[in-house]
């Protein structure tokens, strides 16, 4: 029997989701020899009592867990030495805020699986939250830009109940002529479409999008193909982008002067070209006056994203010529929605999918002999003390270099 626990989350601000919700919880024990543990927490999104009534036991003790399931970083003074831990470590590009972290997991020889690598044969993400960070963040998108513009105000996503009540609110939102430009056509920009389709919003494309006027709101989705040119002038191929980013310049500023609102729901790959710099923000004929940005890589590829900012305060306004913050509010400032937890909005919807995306994938692996492959390519640390080998590339990062 395999004892799996499922822990609360520490990490502020606060985080409501859960990676095996009381369903889950069921199906595992119905299905497998399995015992689960779920630790208090009066933030969960589910409650205690909805665990019980599935049959799980609520216990602060985890000692006898062998696998220890989480959403968020856990603290360090709060890792169990020799277990097994499921949570977004925020390590894997080398983060420098959570370096002492993963000294910290190696020391106590956890064997760490990161929820960003559990991935299939060719590499694509098996568990993620991407499709409710695009919800969440296009939603947010359009009620930043409806404040900004004073045309109308849509209630925080928060305050609803779930994807369901999000929509109906949408039902009745009428936009103005305007020009959106969505970056990203993976889990989070496919999650905004979802959105701005909702709405009603027409779908355009480049050359459309880039020459002609509209009398309505429509929205052009762009892939890297779309804002990237090869130095040499040759063909694009997606294959040599990744590879050699170096070999490659921005091509996004032709989106930038004829767009109101950006949303950004892309990737970033290190050494790529940014797609706004400080430089283009500043121009005469930059015309984007909100950016959504869901990616939120701070001082990145997208110029504007200073800082992240919060559910409880979404909004930040920039001055496009200092770069300080303003308030949104001012006539010059482009307004920045750039929350870093966007999912935490609709913690109900988020942690059914993620959950059930774990219990279909993730599972099975501890009970047919990982016959696909998905523990080995997740876990980044043995029970040694050590860096896998698929993650050795850390090490320099672990001795602080």
């Amino acid at each position: 029997m395999i004892t799996f626990g499922v822990l609360k989350e520490r990490k502020n601000p606060p985080d409501k989701r859960v990676v095996l919700t009381p369903k889950a919880c069921k199906t595992i024990l119905d299905k497998y020899d399995a015992k689960i543990i779920v630790e208090p927490s009066d933030l969960r999104v589910f409650k205690e009592s909805q665990y019980q009534m599935n049959g799980l036991e609520i216990s602060s003790e985890l000692d006898s867990c062998d696998v220890l399931f989480g959403v968020k970083e856990v603290p360090i003074e709060a890792l169990i030495p020799d277990k097994k831990y499921f949570f977004f470590s925020h390590t894997i590009k080398k983060q420098p805020y959570n370096r002492g972290l993963l000294q910290a997991i190696l020391k106590n020889k956890i064997v760490l699986y990161d929820h960003e690598t559990i991935v299939d044969k060719k590499s694509r993400r098996l568990v993620a939250f991407g499709r409710f960070a695009g919800l969440v963040g296009a939603y947010n998108g359009l009620r930043t830009y409806g404040l900004k513009h004073q045309l109308f105000e849509l209630p925080k996503a928060e305050y609803l109940e779930d994807l369901n009540e999000l929509m109906t609110v949408l039902n009745d939102l009428k936009l103005p002529a305007m020009k959106i430009v969505l970056t990203g056509k993976g889990r989070v920009g496919n999650g905004a479409v979802e959105i701005l389709d909702a709405v009603g919003i027409k779908s355009v494309g480049v050359d459309e999008f880039l020459n002609k006027e509209f009398d309505e709101a429509v929205y052009c989705q762009i892939d890297v193909a779309d804002y990237n040119l090869r130095n040499d002038g040759k063909e694009f191929l997606k294959k040599d982008f990744f590879d050699n980013p170096q070999e490659y310049s921005g091509n996004f500023y032709r989106f930038a002067k004829v767009s109101d609102l950006y949303i950004a729901g892309h990737f970033y790959g290190v050494g790529a070209p940014y797609l706004l710099t400080r430089s283009d923000v500043a121009r005469d004929d930059f015309n984007i006056s909100v950016v959504a940005d869901i990616s939120c890589d701070i001082d990145g590829p997208v110029a504007t994203t200073i800082r992240p900012s919060t559910i409880e305060d979404p909004i930040y306004g920039l001055d496009p010529i200092t770069f300080e913050e303003v308030d949104y509010m001012d006539s010059n400032a482009v307004a920045v929605m750039a929350v870093d937890n966007l999912p935490c909005e609709l913690p109900k919807d988020a942690s059914e999918s993620f959950s059930e995306a774990f219990v279909r994938y993730v599972i099975p692996a501890f009970y047919n002999n990982d016959a696909d492959g998905v523990l080995a390519r997740a876990q980044m640390t043995t029970s040694e003390g050590t860096l896998t080998d698929r993650f050795k590339y850390l090490q320099d990062y672990v001795n602080g270099n």
